[in-house]
């Protein structure tokens, strides 16, 4: 028999012959373990604490590779847990339970991306999954207790269209279908797509001179097309349009069907549109937005063109309304309606903030280019609208995508009209008057361009000032000495690659097309790379060191001349900068872009309507467009974009027609820091639109080159000129 407080070793005999092992004893010093609760067992709760970790790493710049490939793996297996449920035939209750549960943890990854907007990359449907991130995935299986499924070995599938997989028909759209179940030719779209043959231009390479026509062929005069003088316009509410809109609702109506509506923001692009609309009865009319203002734009509807019915897409499309004469959808849901909305019969189509489509290789704007080709091949003459006040951000190749949704060019040529009037100038581009003619050619096809100082005369003014801060402290000595050793890697590379040459070919002075290939190796570097010091975390830690210094500076606005704009990049610095409003008392509302609609709305009606509500913290990239913040004059952007273009969208929330007060947007920057370069590099970036749209003469030094690049340029220069080179 064994001793009191020692476990009994083998097994007891049943009646039935099997064996147990006997549970010890309360009192055999053994410790009884607790039954897991159900919730705590399984996949989520491995996948939840995982996106625990990855959120407290990504808290502390820079974010390693190892935290990307934990947080795409989370992300990939949420995925694939929801489908698995949603196909789970088990009870409903428990599905809807199971949901729930899911949707915490992707909360929780929406969160952390939002802390380093980098992530996102991860989750594109293309992103590479590498084999780190496979044999991590095999990991939390095992964790989670669940058997690792075999890879099947790759075999090319056939390609499908870009988001096929993830395509929904909503019922009404069948609905619609079968109530029309054949669309009424238009035999004049055949006509249309008869391109005029190049004959004197045949042979001629004519994209790349068309676009640098906006560089060298600018004449003095503005890119706006002839517009007619308008009858009186006048809406069925009773309101009469502005004379630079009511030009462009005649121009539609006398025919004229695709348009670069490019005014500067605040003059009333949505109004020109949904007006033109209706005078060329392009219904039904397609509108691809923003997210953050499809509601924005169902309100502008149905203001100006009540009796037509506006419809907003949301999700899967279970409440939208395909009888509708409007229907709204924002650019991140095309990749799930992007099949039916090609065949719906759309007579026209409006792309608002067209600027997001300026990179053709990206899902969002094959898909708009692919819908307005559809729409030109069921419609002779369809109206085409780009709305943006900012269609330059960074080159005026910026322009290509946008040419191609209108139909003037394809990847290759111009077309139909415009190859016409090219034609018809009797120039190529080897004759001195070709980039003007050409210039002036590709305005006619409907490039409208109006400045607010033009066309609005008791607009107030607006300007820029900038507010140096000196960043002292632990904070500010590490930003230092990280830039400083970004300027020596820069140096290095310069050396060596000047180290591989021969004596004969080594400049006295600075190389700058050498330094420019090192920038652009050292700017892609650390594109690709998560972890380490570079351009991109130094320029986030530097934002974050100016938090409180901003907030501090927009209290001190909000208590002298009312209401103020706060503008940040990431959402660390509005967290600093409410925490240090709410120590001072001020009442605040935020504006983000994980909001839900109505909490959106509800922010923006407490900071125009309630006088109490003095400060209004918004994200640059979530409220930097489609808002009016009218209701205040100052605005301080505590957080440098990489664009003029953004920083412009974000000043016209307050500068924009209604606006009576002088404008002032307040720059914070750091002084003698990359910052001040940067902000430099971005002041220069608003003559590119000023040569190209607006026939202003070019400045010496000014370049359309890239913001970032330019910034590592001057800093290697500027280090190489401190070591006596050049």
């Amino acid at each position: 028999m064994a001793r009191p407080g020692q476990r009994r070793s083998g097994a007891a005999r049943t009646d039935g012959g099997s064996q147990r092992r006997r549970a010890p004893r309360p009192d055999s010093g053994t410790q009884r373990r607790r039954t897991p609760h159900p919730d705590e067992q399984g996949l989520i709760p491995v996948l939840a604490d995982i996106a625990h970790e990855v959120d407290s790493a990504v808290r502390r710049p820079p974010t390693r590779p190892a935290v990307r490939t934990k947080f795409q793996v989370v992300a990939l297996l949420v995925r694939e847990e929801r489908a698995r449920v949603m196909a789970d035939t088990q009870s409903e209750s428990h599905r809807t339970k199971q949901l729930k549960r899911l949707d915490g943890v992707a909360t929780m990854l929406a969160k952390t991306a939002a802390r380093d907007t980098s992530l996102l990359e991860l989750l594109a449907e293309d992103a590479r999954v590498s084999d780190a991130a496979l044999a991590f995935k095999a990991t939390v299986l095992r964790a989670a207790g669940l058997e690792v499924p075999e890879e099947p070995a790759p075999a090319p599938p056939p390609t499908p269209a870009p988001g096929a997989e993830k395509q929904v028909v909503p019922r009404s759209v069948i609905q619609r279908q079968l109530a029309n179940p054949f669309l009424a030719p238009d035999f004049e779209a055949a006509a249309e797509r008869v391109a005029t043959r190049a004959r004197r231009l045949a042979g001629w390479e004519l994209l790349e001179p068309l676009f640098r026509s906006f560089e060298y062929g600018t004449d003095g005069t503005p890119a706006c097309m002839a517009l007619p003088e308008p009858a009186t316009v006048t809406t069925l509410r009773g309101a009469a349009l502005m004379p630079h809109q009511a030009r462009v609702v005649e121009a539609a109506a006398r025919g004229h069907r695709t348009f670069l509506l490019a005014d500067e923001p605040g003059l009333g692009k949505t109004a020109q549109a949904l007006l033109a609309a209706q005078a060329a009865d392009a219904y039904p009319l397609l509108v691809v937005v923003p997210n953050v203002v499809k509601g924005s734009w169902a309100h502008e509807a149905g203001l100006w063109t009540p009796g037509r019915r506006p419809t907003v897409v949301h999700g899967d499309g279970d409440q939208v309304d395909a009888f509708a004469d409007i229907v709204i959808v924002n650019y991140e849901l095309l990749d799930r309606h992007v099949g039916w909305l090609g065949g719906l019969g759309f007579r026209g189509m409006v792309v608002d903030e067209a600027h997001f489509i300026k990179n053709k290789t990206s899902q969002r704007s094959q898909h708009v280019l692919a819908l307005s080709e559809q729409i030109r091949e069921r419609t002779g003459r369809p109206l085409l609208m780009a709305l943006t006040g900012t269609p330059l951000i960074n080159d005026i190749e910026d322009f290509r995508a946008i040419w191609q949704f209108l139909g003037w060019i394809d990847d290759t040529m111009p077309l139909g009209r415009l190859m016409k009037a090219l034609e018809e100038t009797g120039l190529t581009p080897a004759d001195p008057g070709f980039y003007r003619a050409a210039r002036a050619s590709v305005i006619d096809q409907g490039i409208v361009r109006r400045r607010k100082v033009d066309v609005v005369a008791d607009i107030p003014a607006r300007r820029v000032a900038d507010l140096p801060v000196e960043l002292d402290g632990a904070a500010g000595r590490s930003i230092r000495a990280a830039e400083a050793e970004l300027a020596a890697r820069l140096v290095r590379r310069y050396r060596a690659a000047l180290a591989s040459r021969p004596p004969d070919e080594v400049p006295v002075g600075i190389d700058l097309d050498l330094a420019r290939k090192v920038a652009a190796g050292e700017l892609k570097d650390s594109s690709s790379k998560a972890g380490g010091e570079n351009v991109f975390t130094m320029v986030r830690r530097i934002g974050q060191a100016k938090a409180g210094l901003a907030a501090d500076y927009a209290a001190q606005l909000a208590h002298s001349v009312g209401k103020v704009v706060f503008f940040a990049k990431h959402i660390d610095v509005m967290d600093e900068a409410e925490r240090a409003f709410e120590q001072r008392g001020l009442r605040y509302a935020s504006i983000r872009g994980e909001q839900t609609r109505k909490a959106r709305e509800k922010n923006i009606a407490a900071f125009t309507d309630d006088p109490d509500v003095q400060i209004a913290v918004c994200s640059l990239m979530a409220a930097g467009v489609g808002l009016n913040l009218q209701v205040a004059s100052n605005m301080v952007l505590a957080e440098l974009s990489w664009t003029d273009a953004e920083q412009t969208q974000a000043i016209d929330r307050i500068h924009r027609i209604g606006q009576t007060e002088p404008v002032t947007a307040w720059r914070i920057i750091a002084a003698q820091t990359i910052d001040s370069r940067i902000a430099t590099l971005i002041d220069s970036k608003a003559g590119l639109a000023g040569r190209a749209l607006d026939g202003l003469p070019e400045e010496e030094g000014e370049s359309s080159t890239d913001v970032q690049l330019e910034a590592l340029v001057g800093l290697l220069t500027d280090a190489l000129a401190a070591e006596g080179v050049g």
